[in-house]
């Protein structure tokens, strides 16, 4: 089966979309960004494709009368299987990178302490690891370096209060592990974890074994579909790192707008708010980009500036769009500087400001950074497309949508909720269409 794929580069995050010959969307994939791009790239990829079987699956289902009312339920446990067995493997990964990086400059009395605590937290982690994709089971990431350095940390503090090893050491060993992990690709097929994750769905639904012939044989027909990466597209932040020839790399500006164009065809205004930029883009009624603007210097205002202030306030980056939203009076922020927003908050802080309020404060300020760029690049247009990572933060749209109509009127503004993928849906359709002419 041919497939078109385009893969976004972003400096936090990266995406990949995967479109078929009729441009119909197969698969969404993304992954936390690294420190090798080449690997994010293959991640994001990769995670896409096994998106891509599951949308193969409810084709193939569709047609099986006897699963009728279980289809869904079916494959909600199946990609929440498949999300465990990639936890396993990532997880058997770090346990073995820890194991042979705790010698290291260490003494025989300090290895002799490290090795248990170490063998301790993996087999808690182990354990653990099914409850964290129960059905309903809330998780604060999908990634799997903050979910499984959260429950390393804690659990390290608690064992070596047992075994007498060093807290600051253990925690040194995940730090230099993790970055090993992240920077390789797994041995292990997708198909065989798709296929492992199989069998644990049908013994996690113990009705469905009467007509278990009758779901696994269309199965795994897909699983056995060849999924040809007919052409590749780069963008995004790291498009120059992508190990792709030149004329497989887009710019970001174009495969935006028309991504945006491709999700909501009325677009003629895309503002893009990502980890490092923002970008303002006029485009004509094809999608084609007319004019745009960036933001100069540095990423203030940027997806990088709230993960500054999470940190600051030691909180998760997706907790700060709840907060603000709590907010009840208005906070002037003056500055968006991520150099000078930890003193700012610091300062209101101890003059008594209620941090909902700072916060809310403080997503007025991003917009309104944003706001000016749009000027610059032509102004709000009906319709106007918001997208990136900052567009899934509810009180960012709130102060959006209240500046847009202060300073524009009412004007539609579309918000995706897959617009993270905007730039890889650009990206894929320029593959497709490469090929097509």
């Amino acid at each position: 089966m041919k497939c078109f794929i385009g893969i976004d580069l972003g400096s936090t995050t990266t995406k990949a979309v995967v479109l078929d010959e009729d441009y119909a969307i197969l698969g969404r994939g993304i992954t936390n960004s690294r420190s090798n791009y080449a690997t994010a790239a293959t991640v994001a990829k990769q995670e896409a494709l096994v998106n891509a079987r599951f949308t193969l699956f409810r084709r193939a289902l569709g047609q099986v009368a006897a699963i009728g009312a279980e289809l869904d339920e079916f494959l909600g446990q199946l990609e929440r299987d498949v999300r465990l067995e990639q936890f396993l493997d990532d997880l058997e990964d770090l346990q073995h990178t820890c194991a042979a990086n705790a010698g290291a400059r260490r003494t025989a009395a300090e290895i002799e302490a490290i090795n248990p605590t170490l063998v301790e937290i993996f087999q808690r982690l182990q354990a653990e690891a099914p409850q964290l994709f129960a059905p309903g089971a809330a998780r604060k990431s999908d990634f799997f370096r903050d979910l499984a350095g959260s429950r390393y940390i804690a659990l390290a503090q608690e064992i070596v209060k047992q075994t007498g090893a060093a807290f600051d050491s253990v925690l040194t060993i995940y730090d230099r592990s993790i970055i090993d992990v992240e920077n390789r690709i797994s041995t292990k097929s997708d198909r065989v974890k798709l296929a492992r994750a199989l069998d644990r769905t049908f013994a996690a639904i113990p009705r469905l074994r009467g007509i278990e012939v009758a779901v696994r044989t269309p199965v795994e027909n897909v699983l056995a579909t060849e999924l040809e990466e007919t052409y590749v597209v780069g963008t995004g932040y790291g498009r120059a790192t992508l190990p792709f020839p030149k004329e497989h790399i887009r710019s970001e500006i174009l495969c935006h707008g028309l991504g945006a164009h491709i999700m909501h065809p009325g677009t003629a205004t895309v503002l893009d708010i990502g980890g490092q930029d923002t970008k303002a883009i006029q485009v004509d009624k094809n999608g084609i980009v007319e004019n745009f603007q960036m933001n100069d210097r540095c990423a203030a205002g940027c997806g990088r500036y709230l993960g500054y202030i999470a940190d600051e306030m030691n909180v998760g980056l997706h907790e700060l769009g709840p907060m603000a939203m709590k907010s009840t009076r208005q906070v002037r922020i003056n500055s968006t500087c991520t150099v000078f927003a930890g003193a700012e908050l610091r300062d209101r802080l101890s003059l008594g400001e209620n941090r909902e309020d700072i916060l809310a404060g403080l997503h007025r300020a991003i917009i309104l950074r944003a706001m000016s760029i749009l000027s610059r690049s032509g102004g709000v247009k009906s319709e106007f497309t918001f997208t990136g990572g900052v567009a899934k933060n509810e009180a960012a749209v709130k102060a959006l949508r209240q500046l847009v109509r202060e300073n524009y009127g009412d004007i539609t503004i579309n918000i995706n909720p897959d617009s993270i993928f905007t730039g890889a849906l650009g990206a894929a359709t320029f593959a497709r269409r490469t090929v097509e002419h």
